[in-house]
């Protein structure tokens, strides 16, 4: 059995590494030239998951 702490820490990473994704893919579509049209819902997404990641890490007390 996990401990709390654990399970958390794994939420986090989990979180916070699909944020980066998102952000990754955010830029591979700004340097690709992609419109307006397709950056600023990426971006609107990558903002969300972001914050949900940032969110959850203060919500626990966690460093960052």
């Amino acid at each position: 059995m996990e401990s709390l702490i654990e399970r958390d820490k794994s939420e986090a990473k989990k979180k916070g590494t699909f944020a980066a994704a998102a952000w990754g893919g955010t830029v591979l579509l700004g340097v690709a030239g992609a419109g307006t049209f397709f950056i600023v819902p990426a971006v609107a997404g990558a903002g969300y998951l972001t914050w949900k990641w940032f969110h959850f890490r203060a919500k626990r007390g966690m460093r960052f």
